[in-house]
Protein backbone atom coordinates (compact mmCIF):
# COMPACT_ATOMS: atom_id res chain seq x y z
CA UNK A 1 0.00 0.00 0.00
CA UNK A 2 1.60 3.24 -1.18
CA UNK A 3 1.46 6.14 1.29
CA UNK A 4 3.45 8.85 -0.50
CA UNK A 5 6.26 9.44 -2.99
CA UNK A 6 9.68 11.03 -2.68
CA UNK A 7 10.67 11.86 -6.24
CA UNK A 8 10.56 8.59 -8.14
CA UNK A 9 10.54 6.52 -4.92
CA UNK A 10 7.21 5.24 -3.61
CA UNK A 11 6.99 4.69 0.15
CA UNK A 12 4.51 2.21 1.59
CA UNK A 13 3.54 1.00 5.05
CA UNK A 14 5.88 -2.01 4.78
CA UNK A 15 8.80 0.34 3.97
CA UNK A 16 8.13 2.45 7.06
CA UNK A 17 7.91 -0.63 9.29
CA UNK A 18 11.15 -1.93 7.76
CA UNK A 19 12.96 1.36 8.42
CA UNK A 20 11.67 1.55 12.00
CA UNK A 21 12.77 -2.02 12.78
CA UNK A 22 16.25 -1.54 11.30
CA UNK A 23 16.63 1.77 13.17
CA UNK A 24 15.60 0.11 16.43
CA UNK A 25 18.10 -2.72 15.93
CA UNK A 26 20.95 -0.28 15.25
CA UNK A 27 19.92 1.78 18.28
CA UNK A 28 19.99 -1.26 20.56
CA UNK A 29 23.36 -2.27 19.11
CA UNK A 30 24.70 1.17 19.90
CA UNK A 31 23.34 1.01 23.45
CA UNK A 32 24.93 -2.42 24.06
CA UNK A 33 28.33 -1.39 22.71
CA UNK A 34 28.46 2.22 23.89
CA UNK A 35 31.58 2.96 25.91
CA UNK A 36 33.57 0.05 24.43
CA UNK A 37 36.15 -0.09 21.67
CA UNK A 38 33.69 -2.18 19.66
CA UNK A 39 31.59 0.92 18.92
CA UNK A 40 34.51 2.46 17.03
CA UNK A 41 34.91 -0.63 14.86
CA UNK A 42 31.15 -0.80 14.40
CA UNK A 43 31.09 2.83 13.21
CA UNK A 44 33.86 2.07 10.71
CA UNK A 45 32.00 -0.96 9.40
CA UNK A 46 28.80 1.08 9.07
CA UNK A 47 30.68 3.74 7.09
CA UNK A 48 32.04 1.12 4.68
CA UNK A 49 28.53 -0.27 4.19
CA UNK A 50 27.26 3.21 3.30
CA UNK A 51 30.08 3.70 0.78
CA UNK A 52 29.29 0.27 -0.66
CA UNK A 53 25.61 1.20 -1.22
CA UNK A 54 26.63 4.49 -2.85
CA UNK A 55 29.10 2.71 -5.14
CA UNK A 56 26.44 0.22 -6.20
CA UNK A 57 23.94 3.01 -6.86
CA UNK A 58 26.49 4.80 -9.07
CA UNK A 59 27.39 1.49 -10.77
CA UNK A 60 31.06 1.70 -9.76
CA UNK A 61 31.82 -1.98 -10.28
CA UNK A 62 35.46 -2.05 -9.19
CA UNK A 63 34.81 0.05 -6.08
CA UNK A 64 31.74 -2.05 -5.24
CA UNK A 65 33.76 -5.25 -5.46
CA UNK A 66 36.54 -3.79 -3.31
CA UNK A 67 34.17 -2.49 -0.61
CA UNK A 68 32.13 -5.72 -0.61
CA UNK A 69 35.31 -7.76 -0.06
CA UNK A 70 36.45 -5.41 2.68
CA UNK A 71 33.05 -5.60 4.36
CA UNK A 72 33.18 -9.42 4.42
CA UNK A 73 36.61 -9.34 6.05
CA UNK A 74 35.50 -6.76 8.62
CA UNK A 75 32.41 -8.74 9.56
CA UNK A 76 34.52 -11.83 10.30
CA UNK A 77 37.08 -9.77 12.24
CA UNK A 78 34.27 -8.05 14.14
CA UNK A 79 32.79 -11.38 15.25
CA UNK A 80 36.15 -12.82 16.32
CA UNK A 81 37.61 -9.77 18.07
CA UNK A 82 34.46 -8.61 19.80
CA UNK A 83 32.90 -11.87 20.86
CA UNK A 84 32.37 -10.65 24.48
CA UNK A 85 30.35 -7.63 23.33
CA UNK A 86 28.24 -9.73 20.96
CA UNK A 87 27.67 -12.30 23.68
CA UNK A 88 26.57 -9.54 26.03
CA UNK A 89 24.15 -8.29 23.38
CA UNK A 90 22.54 -11.74 23.18
CA UNK A 91 22.37 -11.87 26.97
CA UNK A 92 20.58 -8.50 26.98
CA UNK A 93 18.02 -9.95 24.59
CA UNK A 94 17.43 -12.93 26.88
CA UNK A 95 17.07 -10.58 29.86
CA UNK A 96 14.18 -8.80 28.21
CA UNK A 97 11.07 -9.21 30.41
CA UNK A 98 8.95 -10.11 27.39
CA UNK A 99 11.29 -13.04 26.62
CA UNK A 100 10.99 -14.22 30.21
CA UNK A 101 7.21 -14.40 29.90
CA UNK A 102 7.72 -17.48 27.74
CA UNK A 103 10.49 -19.04 29.86
CA UNK A 104 9.48 -21.14 32.82
CA UNK A 105 11.40 -20.16 35.96
CA UNK A 106 10.52 -22.18 39.04
CA UNK A 107 12.70 -20.58 41.72
CA UNK A 108 10.06 -19.07 43.98
CA UNK A 109 9.88 -22.13 46.27
CA UNK A 110 13.68 -22.15 46.59
CA UNK A 111 14.06 -18.53 47.67
CA UNK A 112 13.18 -19.19 51.32
CA UNK A 113 15.83 -21.93 51.54
CA UNK A 114 18.44 -19.65 49.96
CA UNK A 115 17.60 -16.72 52.24
CA UNK A 116 17.74 -18.95 55.31
CA UNK A 117 21.14 -20.33 54.32
CA UNK A 118 22.54 -16.88 53.47
CA UNK A 119 21.28 -15.47 56.79
CA UNK A 120 23.06 -18.22 58.74
CA UNK A 121 26.27 -17.85 56.71
CA UNK A 122 26.19 -14.08 57.16
CA UNK A 123 25.84 -14.33 60.95
CA UNK A 124 28.82 -16.73 61.08
CA UNK A 125 30.81 -14.56 58.61
CA UNK A 126 31.29 -17.48 56.24
CA UNK A 127 31.93 -16.41 52.66
CA UNK A 128 29.51 -17.65 50.01
CA UNK A 129 28.91 -17.25 46.28
CA UNK A 130 25.56 -18.54 44.98
CA UNK A 131 24.67 -18.21 41.30
CA UNK A 132 20.93 -18.41 40.58
CA UNK A 133 20.31 -19.24 36.93
CA UNK A 134 17.35 -17.44 35.45
CA UNK A 135 16.59 -17.90 31.73
CA UNK A 136 19.59 -19.78 30.32
CA UNK A 137 22.12 -22.12 31.85
CA UNK A 138 25.84 -21.50 32.41
CA UNK A 139 27.14 -24.88 31.36
CA UNK A 140 30.75 -23.75 30.99
CA UNK A 141 30.86 -22.58 34.62
CA UNK A 142 29.15 -25.76 35.84
CA UNK A 143 31.73 -27.92 34.08
CA UNK A 144 34.57 -26.23 36.01
CA UNK A 145 33.19 -27.46 39.32
CA UNK A 146 31.95 -30.63 40.98
CA UNK A 147 28.58 -31.73 39.60
CA UNK A 148 26.00 -32.45 42.32
CA UNK A 149 22.44 -32.32 40.90
CA UNK A 150 21.17 -32.30 44.49
CA UNK A 151 17.91 -31.03 45.96
CA UNK A 152 18.33 -27.46 47.15
CA UNK A 153 18.11 -26.94 50.90
CA UNK A 154 19.43 -24.61 53.58
CA UNK A 155 21.47 -27.33 55.24
CA UNK A 156 23.11 -28.33 51.95
CA UNK A 157 24.23 -24.77 51.17
CA UNK A 158 25.54 -24.22 54.70
CA UNK A 159 27.44 -27.52 54.53
CA UNK A 160 29.00 -26.69 51.14
CA UNK A 161 30.32 -23.30 52.29
CA UNK A 162 31.62 -24.59 55.61
CA UNK A 163 35.36 -23.72 55.58
CA UNK A 164 36.17 -27.38 56.36
CA UNK A 165 34.24 -28.60 53.34
CA UNK A 166 36.33 -29.47 50.25
CA UNK A 167 33.67 -27.75 48.12
CA UNK A 168 33.59 -24.38 49.91
CA UNK A 169 36.13 -22.65 47.66
CA UNK A 170 34.23 -21.44 44.60
CA UNK A 171 30.67 -20.81 43.51
CA UNK A 172 27.51 -22.86 43.79
CA UNK A 173 25.21 -22.92 40.76
CA UNK A 174 21.48 -23.25 41.47
CA UNK A 175 18.78 -23.77 38.84
CA UNK A 176 15.15 -24.06 39.90
CA UNK A 177 15.21 -26.38 42.95
CA UNK A 178 18.49 -28.10 42.11
CA UNK A 179 22.07 -27.38 43.12
CA UNK A 180 23.75 -28.21 39.83
CA UNK A 181 27.38 -27.91 40.93
CA UNK A 182 29.71 -26.56 43.59
CA UNK A 183 33.29 -25.29 43.63
CA UNK A 184 32.76 -23.63 40.24
CA UNK A 185 35.19 -21.12 38.78
CA UNK A 186 33.65 -17.89 37.48
CA UNK A 187 35.09 -15.19 35.20
CA UNK A 188 36.32 -12.11 37.07
CA UNK A 189 34.96 -8.66 36.30
CA UNK A 190 37.40 -6.00 35.12
CA UNK A 191 36.10 -3.78 37.91
CA UNK A 192 38.38 -3.74 40.95
CA UNK A 193 36.33 -1.28 43.03
CA UNK A 194 32.67 -0.38 43.52
CA UNK A 195 31.55 2.98 44.90
CA UNK A 196 35.06 3.67 46.12
CA UNK A 197 35.52 0.32 47.90
CA UNK A 198 37.94 -2.32 46.70
CA UNK A 199 36.37 -5.59 45.62
CA UNK A 200 37.65 -8.99 46.62
CA UNK A 201 37.85 -11.99 44.32
CA UNK A 202 34.43 -13.29 45.41
CA UNK A 203 32.64 -10.04 44.52
CA UNK A 204 34.55 -9.65 41.24
CA UNK A 205 33.56 -13.20 40.28
CA UNK A 206 29.91 -12.48 41.08
CA UNK A 207 29.98 -9.33 38.97
CA UNK A 208 31.85 -11.12 36.18
CA UNK A 209 29.30 -13.90 35.67
CA UNK A 210 26.41 -11.41 35.96
CA UNK A 211 27.93 -9.44 33.07
CA UNK A 212 28.03 -12.49 30.82
CA UNK A 213 24.88 -14.47 31.68
CA UNK A 214 21.28 -13.99 32.77
CA UNK A 215 21.82 -14.84 36.43
CA UNK A 216 21.38 -13.41 39.91
CA UNK A 217 24.40 -13.84 42.17
CA UNK A 218 24.10 -13.77 45.97
CA UNK A 219 27.40 -12.93 47.68
CA UNK A 220 28.26 -13.16 51.38
CA UNK A 221 31.41 -11.36 52.48
CA UNK A 222 33.79 -13.43 54.57
CA UNK A 223 35.24 -10.34 56.27
CA UNK A 224 32.06 -8.48 57.22
CA UNK A 225 29.20 -10.92 56.63
CA UNK A 226 27.57 -8.33 54.36
CA UNK A 227 25.10 -9.75 51.83
CA UNK A 228 25.12 -8.44 48.25
CA UNK A 229 23.40 -9.17 44.95
CA UNK A 230 25.08 -8.92 41.54
CA UNK A 231 22.92 -8.55 38.44
CA UNK A 232 23.75 -7.31 34.96
CA UNK A 233 27.15 -6.04 36.08
CA UNK A 234 25.64 -4.07 38.98
CA UNK A 235 26.23 -4.67 42.69
CA UNK A 236 23.60 -4.09 45.39
CA UNK A 237 25.19 -4.25 48.85
CA UNK A 238 24.12 -4.38 52.49
CA UNK A 239 20.90 -6.38 52.10
CA UNK A 240 18.97 -7.61 55.13
CA UNK A 241 17.25 -11.03 54.99
CA UNK A 242 13.87 -9.37 54.39
CA UNK A 243 15.21 -7.18 51.60
CA UNK A 244 17.08 -10.12 50.07
CA UNK A 245 13.88 -12.19 49.99
CA UNK A 246 11.96 -9.28 48.46
CA UNK A 247 14.60 -8.64 45.80
CA UNK A 248 14.89 -12.30 44.78
CA UNK A 249 11.13 -12.74 44.52
CA UNK A 250 10.85 -9.56 42.45
CA UNK A 251 13.51 -10.80 40.04
CA UNK A 252 12.17 -14.33 39.66
CA UNK A 253 8.42 -13.70 39.64
CA UNK A 254 6.65 -14.15 36.28
CA UNK A 255 3.44 -12.09 35.97
CA UNK A 256 0.30 -14.20 35.85
CA UNK A 257 -1.31 -11.78 33.41
CA UNK A 258 0.19 -12.43 29.95
CA UNK A 259 -2.34 -10.49 27.92
CA UNK A 260 -1.09 -8.16 25.15
CA UNK A 261 -1.93 -5.13 27.32
CA UNK A 262 0.10 -6.52 30.24
CA UNK A 263 3.04 -7.34 27.97
CA UNK A 264 2.98 -3.81 26.56
CA UNK A 265 2.96 -2.32 30.08
CA UNK A 266 5.95 -4.52 30.95
CA UNK A 267 7.85 -3.37 27.85
CA UNK A 268 7.19 0.30 28.64
CA UNK A 269 8.27 -0.16 32.25
CA UNK A 270 11.58 -1.68 31.21
CA UNK A 271 12.35 0.48 28.16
Amino acid sequence: MELFKIGFLSVGLADIIDIVLVSFIFYRLYQAMRGTIAIQIFAGLLLILIFSFVAQALNLKAMSWFLRTLTDIWVIAFIILFQPELRRLLVLVSRNPVVRLFVKVNADESIDEIVAAVTELSKKKIGALIVLVRASGIRMAVETGTKLDAQLSRSLLVSIFNPRSPLHDGAVVVKDKVVEAARCTLPLSNLSAWEGQLLGTRHRAGLGISEQADVIVVIVSEETGMVSIAENGTLHRGLTPAVLRKELKARFTIPADRSPAAIWRLVKANS
